[in-house]
């Protein structure tokens, strides 16, 4: 319509311009009439191509979005057929899985009605023989309570009989003595203490050859047997290495924070190192701080500290005491949650609150790279089973396990003094209403006072085990390693050799050979040559056990 309404003002405009022009034509030169004719007409021709051209364009522009429309439309129309298909389908397939889901419901449901129906039946068929049986116990027991009165019966005819004997018995005997006595000139007392001293002499004599038959035989087989106890309980107590060192080192996620932790003119570390009491050296170790003290409490609470520092961004002197102060109080919370978790893992009950937060404290303590508190438990664990092992009972088995976890409190003690571990340890034990037994066990496991009970040299000897075995320390884990490489290495070294495994700390070396390659016969002579190779070549605690095993296997498949 716009269109429309552009093309028919241009030739409104074109006729006005045109009769214009003729007005002016005739006003101003007759002459110059047809050369204005000529020109009008030339208008005319150009305005009407502008109109056609004009026309063409709007119609062309119209066909186009008449065009656009339609397959706009089109393919909307697309659009929700395939959308109504899709919801089709989809309805269509969750109505098929609802009614696959529901046969599969019923056919368990029906499953599960056949199942009870089943139990019901076993259950009274079980129910019906159980009646029987007890009809048949009903039946014996009616039988043997008549058999028990006439048993009943019986018995008190014989008691009248033997009563009756006994007192025909008892007057004869009276009449013996009497005539025994007027034989032997003494009376019934004086004969008894003559009689009674001989046998007692007797007994003596015969008490003193088996005590000394016992002392020469105990001596012969208590080495052996004390060797055979320790074994046992060793071969009982599955133990870790552990090392803690000195130093902690407190990882940072950029180096910019370790001027932030110097602070200006490094207020803020000697701040921190006042409170915590441990050193911090900031030195060119990428992303990295390192904190030294030889007490791991001091240790553990500036780590503590300076993570919960950093995470909080706000690091000066008034923030650090804060947060130190807050940090010790959890950590000392944490030390008796520790204690109290050991002592409830031990079955330990009774124990003095102050001797259970000195249990805690055990975590955070090594001596030479073991770790106090698991050599502590350890400890505990092997005094048990040596107890157990000697036969104790079970209270002095407590005891020993008690004794074995306490024996190093004095290593942990608040108090500074120059006493002993051992000493120490006896004393706050005392102090805190400990067993003498106890007592007596950790103050003597150095030999520094004298050991009064069993307990005593049981907790010596397993703190001993603990502290000497492969791996508990650092100083004799690298030998420990060599001597089971080179044992399993020795046995690789002859023929047909196929694996070599070191068991038991090195006390014991099993090797696998290969069946097709070691007859029986040559297994015994290679068991013989590696012994003898391993006393020649090797130093090592005690004995060593060589196993050679060979096996034969036949496979074979049905097809």
């Amino acid at each position: 319509m716009e269109i429309g309404m552009l093309i028919g003002g241009l030739i409104l405009g074109v006729v006005i311009g045109y009769v214009l022009v003729q007005m002016m034509l005739k006003k101003n030169q007759q002459a110059k009439t047809e050369e204005m004719n000529a020109k009008a007409d030339l208008v005319v021709k150009e305005a009407r191509v502008a109109a056609n051209r004009i026309t063409d364009e709007a119609t062309t522009k119209a066909e186009r979005i008449v065009a656009k429309a339609d397959s706009k439309n089109e393919a909307i129309k697309q659009k929700k057929i395939q959308e109504a298909k899709d919801r089709f389908s989809q309805l269509k397939s969750d109505f098929e899985s609802y009614k696959s889901t529901h046969k599969v419901e019923l056919k368990e449901r029906e499953m599960e009605v056949v199942k009870l129906e089943n139990e019901l039946k076993q259950k009274q068929s079980k129910f019906q023989s159980r009646e029987a049986k007890l009809n048949n116990r009903k039946e014996e027991i009616e039988q043997l309570e008549a058999e028990t009165k006439t048993i009943r019966e019986n018995l008190e005819t014989q008691m009248k009989i033997v009563a009756k004997k006994k007192e025909e018995l008892d007057a004869a005997n009276e009449k013996h003595i009497k005539a025994l006595e007027v034989v032997a000139k003494l009376s019934e007392t004086e004969a008894k203490e003559q009689l009674l001293e001989a046998v007692k002499g007797k007994a003596e004599t015969d008490a003193m050859a088996l005590v000394k038959n016992t002392i020469e035989q105990a001596k012969i087989t208590a080495n052996k047997e004390a060797k055979k106890i320790v074994i046992q309980t060793i071969q009982r107590m599955c133990a870790e290495y552990t090392i803690e060192n000195t130093v902690s080192v407190f990882n940072l996620d950029s180096d910019d924070l370790k001027g932030q932790i110097i602070g200006r003119e490094g207020r803020n570390i000697r701040a921190l190192e006042a409170a915590t009491g441990a050193e911090i050296v900031v030195d060119d170790t990428p992303e990295a701080i390192v904190i030294s003290s030889f007490d791991p409490i001091r240790r553990e609470v500036c780590r503590l500290s300076l993570k919960r520092l950093v995470a909080d961004g706000r690091i000066h002197p008034a923030r650090i005491e804060e947060v130190v102060t807050k940090t010790r109080k959890e950590l000392d919370e944490q030390i008796i949650e520790i204690g109290e978790r050991t002592v409830i893992e031990l079955d330990i009950h009774g124990l003095d609150p102050y001797l259970v937060k000195m249990v805690g404290r055990m975590r955070f303590r090594s001596s030479y790279g073991q770790n106090l508190l698991k050599h502590s438990i350890e400890t505990a664990h092997l005094c048990a089973a040596m107890a157990a092992e000697l036969g104790l009972s079970p209270k002095q088995i407590k005891m020993a396990k008690r004794g074995g976890l306490l024996h190093d409190i004095g290593k942990v003690s608040e108090e500074e003094t120059e006493l002993s571990h051992a000493i120490l340890g006896m004393k706050l034990c005392e102090k805190h209403k400990e067993h003498p037994i106890v007592c007596n066990a950790v103050g003597a496991h150095h030999d520094e006072v004298e050991m009064n009970n069993i307990i005593s040299p049981i907790v010596q000897a397993c703190d001993a085990i603990s502290g000497a075995r492969p791996g508990a320390r650092r100083e004799i884990l690298e030998s420990y390693l060599k001597r089971i490489g080179d044992l399993e290495e020795l046995a690789m070294a002859h023929e047909g050799v196929q694996k070599a495994y070191a068991m038991q700390a090195g006390r014991e070396l099993r090797v696998i050979v290969e069946s097709e390659k070691v007859s029986d016969q040559y297994a015994d002579d290679l068991s013989f040559m590696i012994s003898q190779k391993i006393q020649d070549e090797m130093q090592y605690p005690g004995q060593v056990k060589v196993t050679v095993i060979r096996e034969k296997r036949a496979v074979s498949f049905a097809r």
